[in-house]
This record gives C-alpha cells, sequence and structure tokens, in this order.
C-alpha cells in the first residue's frame, strides 16, 4: 500500500497463545470464544504482526515480535512458535536484512512488542538493528525500568536495555510528528506512554492499533484486555479514536490478531465493528 511517499507492509514474526480471559477482560468466554477459540490452557492464538514502512531514504519498522531469547519454560507457557514466520527471514523474503533498517518504532517495552529488538550474537544481546535508532516514549521507558507488580512480567531487560548502552535508543516525550507524514500518538490505558503510530498523507490514514485493539474483536468499546493497568483509560481512549476513524475511513492495522491484519470500522446501533477488511 502507498500512503504519500511511503510503501507500507506488514511482515508476520510469528504466534504466542495468551490466557483468552485476559485478553478479553469482563466480557464472558462464551462471547469471545466464537471469534477466538480457546485451547484446552484457555490461551488464544495471537499474531505478531510488525509493520514496515519505506521511502527512498528511510526503512521503518514498528514493533518487533517476541524473539528468540526466552527460554524453554516461557516458550511453552506462551506457545511460542516460529515455525511459519520468524521476523528476521521474513524480512529477508521482502529482500530487507537488518543492516538495511534505518529507524524502529517500538510501540511499548512487553516482551511480545520488543523481544526481536535485541539478539543474542557471539555470547552478547545487542540490538538486532545495528544502523537503527530505536523510538520509546520517555514515560515507557521509565516505566519499564519502574514497573509495578501487576506488570513485571511483561518486561524482560534483556530486550531494551541493550538498546540504551549501544547508544541507539531515542526517548521521546510525548505526540509528535516523528517523520513527514508519520506521528506517534500517545495512550495510557494499557500501559504508561504507549504509542500507536499514524501514517497519513491528508487522503489517506492507517493507524497501527498495537495494544489498545489487538485484535478485530477488541473493537467493541467493552472488549479491554484485563492486562491493561488502567482499563476505563483505555475505555475513553477508544471513545475518542474509533469515532474519528469511521469519520475520516482509516485503515486500523491489528497487531495481534491472527486471522485479519487490517480493516476500516464502522459504527452501527450496536456499536463500533469491522465493516471491511484491507489488504495492505
Amino acid at each position: 500500500m502507498k500512503i504519500g511517499n511511503y510503501e507500507i507492509f506488514t511482515v508476520e514474526t510469528g504466534y504466542v497463545s495468551l490466557d483468552g480471559g485476559a485478553m478479553f477482560g469482563v466480557v464472558p468466554k462464551v462471547l469471545w470464544s466464537k471469534t477466538n477459540p480457546a485451547d484446552e490452557l484457555n490461551r488464544i492464538v495471537l499474531a505478531m504482526r510488525v509493520m514496515v514502512i519505506k521511502s527512498d531514504d528511510r526503512l521503518i519498522l514498528v514493533d518487533t515480535g517476541v524473539g528468540h531469547k526466552l527460554n524453554e519454560k516461557l516458550s511453552n507457557i506462551y506457545n511460542v512458535n516460529h515455525k511459519a514466520h520468524d521476523l528476521e527471514k521474513d524480512l529477508q523474503a521482502h529482500g530487507i536484512k537488518v543492516e538495511d533498517v534505518t529507524d524502529v518504532i517500538i510501540t511499548h517495552l512487553h516482551f511480545d512488542h520488543t523481544g526481536g529488538a535485541t539478539t543474542i550474537k557471539d555470547g552478547q544481546v545487542q540490538p538486532t538493528f545495528p544502523n537503527a535508532k530505536y523510538y520509546i516514549q520517555g514515560e515507557q521507558w521509565y516505566w519499564a525500568n519502574n514497573p509495578s507488580e501487576k506488570d513485571r512480567a511483561s518486561y524482560m531487560p534483556e530486550n531494551f536495555k541493550p538498546i540504551e548502552e549501544a547508544g541507539q535508543l531515542v526517548q521521546l516525550d510525548g505526540p509528535k510528528e516523528l517523520f513527514p507524514g508519520i506521528e506517534v500518538l500517545v495512550m495510557f490505558g494499557h500501559t504508561h506512554g504507549m504509542q500507536l503510530v499514524k501514517v497519513s498523507d491528508g487522503e489517506q490514514t492507517l493507524l497501527y492499533c498495537a495494544d489498545l485493539m489487538p485484535t478485530v474483536s477488541h473493537i467493541p468499546l467493552p472488549y479491554i484486555m484485563a492486562y491493561d493497568n488502567n482499563p476505563l483509560i483505555t475505555l475513553e481512549e477508544k471513545k475518542r479514536l474509533l469515532p474519528q476513524a469511521v469519520e475520516e475511513n482509516w485503515i486500523l492495522v491489528f497487531e495481534h490478531d491472527p486471522f485479519r491484519a487490517a480493516g476500516r470500522v464502522v459504527k452501527t446501533d450496536k456499536g463500533f465493528s469491522l465493516s471491511e477488511e484491507v489488504s495492505l
């Protein structure tokens, strides 16, 4: 897909499985299991879909998947699956080498979004993309280094501290236009300082939803994760963004949906829902 001077597409990096009840909060299983069936451990399969934004002088990634640093115990708990997809291999399939990446925008520092940001090489953990700057909100950086008891397990320092040590970290202070036509919107419901990436040329607009709406099933307002630190703030953020997405016909990219990568939304008497799938 072309928006302005940018070519945009998504790359699959593999799958994880998380508890369906945690993924849908107060919504009963009898409802969410219709679209996201659970396994015998009550886990649902989730994609880890990254976005690639290319121009003549930039090659930008948005998020990096879970990577390959989890130990066997955690890999089994989260049912990590790289059989069909892997970040570096799938980038290579598009002719992209890790050295080609100029910028990595990390929505937030949870392990399933930033695990692929670093890799083990010569026995040392180091940035996967040696020539890239990594952008993260300063408030999220502080939170990741001072997490609460509720979300401590989601932050693994080996995924982000080596970026700082290598001098490749850029901390952002709030919403801003990062590059022409590319801006970051800052959210506080899921975690402090999560940033969504919005690309627009005045005619078309695309929003990478990260964990505000991780799947198509999370479009309806009450469908909010129990993982969110501030679910009522998530609700207000959805109530603010979804009407604009409908009015301006935005394309939404769903990072974790295992079936649909992107689509447009509509509002009916029953609330917000997917109106059509979009192929990037």
